[in-house]
């Protein structure tokens, strides 16, 4: 087999960076040489990998069709090593994970805060996008773990329920619908109603977001239609959208937490029921298991405890 861990290694390389010159020294190699093994890899696959756009390498149909199965090569030869190098399985060094945005801004510092106090070397690489783009990330093993706040359809992927997380529906201080209300606590009569909320505006994130999906799932049932008033690509930017007036926003308490304090935004008592959503970590069928890897899964099974030191509002519903 004339096809080496080495070439697959330099390909993923000049995948990361665009160039073999901003690849080399992530090798150890000088640009020349690292050139001379993708040009060696081409040959030998007889199919170019990359695009050749001025100086950047822009990877090509047949390099995406290499991209998982390089990867998926490479972490399993590190597994044979680390299993008989007698490594520690708590220093997950380099692990790739990719999060969600709620999770990824709010909830993930605190994950790996508390993990780096059992592995001191850990040095995570971690993507944050929408579930869409999380759940392509794991599937093309650009990601060795996800954690996503949606519904997943990836038929590669292993779908495990981790944490649930409160929404609720806010809107700002001086909104009509808090008009007529005597008070805002939360009491019979001053319950929203159905009918009011379905002809309000609402702020939403965009399509492929685990929040709009969850969003929609828990509001349409009731409301059975949503007038969108304008689309968001974070919820940072809707929860600001909502305290300016611009419309009525449903977000995870821990999102808008800051702002209630503040009394930028305030919590609607409506006649819509607790609203929840499921949180997941994603995996590939076809990811091999590293030890590594391994104890950092049973470290986020485990989390519960911390979580609610983050986040008590959504702890009492939180499951493992």
């Amino acid at each position: 087999m004339r096809l080496s861990l080495r070439q697959l290694q330099i390909f993923l390389a000049v995948c990361d960076h665009g160039s073999t010159a901003a690849a080399a020294g992530s090798v150890a190699l000088s640009q020349s040489a690292t050139s001379a093994a993708l040009n060696e890899l081409e040959h030998l696959l007889s199919t170019q990998l990359f695009d050749r756009v001025g100086k950047r390498l822009v990877i090509n149909d047949n390099g995406r069709l290499l991209l998982p199965q390089a990867r998926q090569v490479l972490d399993a030869a590190a597994s044979i090593e680390q299993q008989f190098s007698g490594a520690d399985a708590a220093l997950a060094v380099n692990l790739r994970l990719a999060a969600s945005t709620t999770i990824g801004i709010y909830h993930l510092p605190q994950l790996l805060a508390g993990f780096s106090a059992q592995a001191l070397q850990a040095k995570p690489r971690v993507l944050i996008a929408n579930t869409s783009d999380v759940a392509t990330a794991v599937a093309n093993f650009a990601a060795d773990i996800g954690f996503i706040e949606g519904p997943c359809d990836e038929p590669d992927l292993l779908v495990e329920p981790w944490i649930t997380d409160e929404l609720i529906v806010v809107c700002a201080p001086g909104h009509a619908l808090l008009a007529t209300r005597p008070s805002r606590k939360k009491t019979a009569e001053n319950l929203i109603d159905l009918p009011a909320l379905s002809a309000s505006a609402w702020l939403l994130r965009e399509a492929g977001s685990g929040t709009r999906v969850a969003v929609e799932h828990a509001l349409l049932p009731h409301l059975h239609t949503l007038n969108c008033a304008a689309e968001l690509s974070n919820s940072e930017a809707i929860k600001h959208a909502a305290a300016a007036g611009l419309g009525l926003a449903c977000l995870s308490r821990v999102v808008v937490a800051d702002m209630l304090a503040l009394g930028t935004l305030v919590e609607l008592h409506t006649a819509l029921p607790p609203l929840q959503r499921h949180f997941y970590l994603v995996l590939s069928k076809h990811k091999i298991l590293s030890s590594r890897l391994a104890h950092f899964m049973q470290f986020c099974r485990t989390i519960q405890l911390l979580m609610a030191l983050a986040c008590p509002s959504t702890a009492k519903h939180s499951h493992l």
